[in-house]
């Protein structure tokens, strides 16, 4: 007689949970996704306001960057993908339902106006370059006119995408920890909060730096709220949910949470630009850096540990 020990009912192969379904490739678009969503919002926001002159780092410089991020997150996303020959099909169609869907179209139409709008600033950041080409000039022209629409398509945009980062994760109602609507505003306002960062590290102008130090201010106050009342519903929620909640109240992931994420991502910067306005001489490299790596940790963490949430069974 042969005897054999059943462990586990359920091991059914990407339907049971898993933790190794999406890995630093998701992570790390969310992040650059969320930083360039910041980065172009601000850009056409103050040239909306008709203040391109005033704050030159947030409608010219910065967004610079823009196309290159945006460039490195749909690589790691093509990473990810398990059929990669198959990208294109993504744009065959439209699922208003589905998240995956508006992420790939705001992308399609995001990314080729964050280059026409860096296009149209790149004889201003370098006064020496040359288009070549005539049609170049002319086709820089016509942007550079009609530059207006742009902003108010690019202001759009930006939002839905940055949105659309949270939005993507709280979709799977299979995760306990990503089911709550709370994860669009917040990966939103962070976002926001690393392109103030990214500004305030380019910008030569003392009141443009204050500017957006005072905002990021605002931003990370709006940041920590979210994360609070995130807990809240958790713990006010079903068993699953209160677990899920665990994981960063006392659980493997308290640690690189409420210090990487909350202390050196959003306290301890807030403290240097507060120090800061009030006079004191702070490197800017420093509230920059830590604001990034809080971003990044916040992504990381929160993908990370809602694979590890689950429903009890």
């Amino acid at each position: 007689m042969e005897e054999e020990i059943i462990i586990s009912g359920r091991m059914n192969y990407k339907v049971d949970p898993t933790l190794s379904i999406w890995g630093w490739e998701i992570a790390f678009y969310l992040f650059v996704g969320g930083l360039a969503a910041g980065l172009l919002f601000f850009a056409s926001f103050y040239y909306l306001r008709g203040k391109e002159k005033d704050y030159p780092a947030s409608v010219k410089w910065a967004p610079m960057l823009t196309p290159f991020i945006l460039i490195l997150g749909l690589g790691a996303l093509f990473l990810d993908l398990h059929h990669k020959l198959y990208f294109w099909r993504l744009y065959t169609t439209l699922r208003i339902e589905s998240p995956m869907s508006w992420g790939a179209w705001t992308l399609m139409v995001i990314t080729p106006l964050s280059i026409i709008w860096s296009a149209t600033y790149v004889r201003e950041v370098f006064p020496k370059w040359d288009w070549k080409f005539q049609w170049l000039y002319d086709l820089e022209g016509y942007f550079i006119k009609h530059r207006r629409v742009l902003a108010w398509i690019l202001v759009f945009f930006s939002v839905i995408l940055g949105i659309y980062t949270g939005i993507l994760l709280s979709a799977f109602n299979a995760r306990p920890l990503w089911n709550t609507s709370i994860l669009g505003p917040l990966f939103l306002a962070s976002g926001l909060s690393a392109g103030a960062a990214i500004i305030m590290f380019f910008s030569k102008n003392e009141l443009e730096r204050k500017l957006f130090s005072q905002l990021d201010l605002v931003i990370i106050g709006v940041e920590l709220f979210f994360i609070i009342h995130m807990f809240m519903g958790l713990l006010a929620s079903t068993e699953v949910q209160i677990e899920a909640a665990r994981l960063f109240l006392g659980g493997p992931y308290t640690l690189p949470f409420w210090i990487f994420v909350v202390f050196i991502g959003m306290v301890l910067p807030g403290l240097l630009e507060l120090l800061e306005l009030r006079g004191q001489k702070i490197p800017a490299m420093i509230p920059v850096l830590l604001i990034l790596v809080g971003n990044i940790m916040l992504r990381f963490v929160i993908v990370y540990a809602g694979q590890a949430s689950r429903y009890l069974y």
